[in-house]
């Protein structure tokens, strides 16, 4: 009898260690998915501050836009008053 006590006891151990590695196997994945998500989560970061550099250029470019075309319409405004009077004569 104590042969087969020694065997269920072997085959116990056998399936703990088997467990455990597959345990170990487990978090080794889980940690490779974690530093992938990690580093897609950096790319995601490192885009969105490069499209909000992008975005506010933008703006800057169409805010100095918006002050050249009331420029221009203020000159035109100008030159067709000029012109007029000029005519009025």
């Amino acid at each position: 009898m104590p042969a087969k006590t020694v065997k269920a006891a072997i085959e116990e151990l056998r399936n703990a260690v088997q467990s455990l590695e597959g345990a170990i196997d487990g978090r080794f994945d889980k940690e490779r998915n974690l530093n992938e998500f990690e580093g897609e989560v950096r790319r995601v970061n490192i885009d969105r501050s490069r499209l909000a550099q992008e975005l506010d250029q933008s703006q800057f470019r169409a805010n100095r836009l918006e002050e050249v075309n009331r420029e221009v319409s203020r000159r035109l405004v100008t030159a067709m008053e000029t012109i007029r009077a000029v005519l009025d004569r």
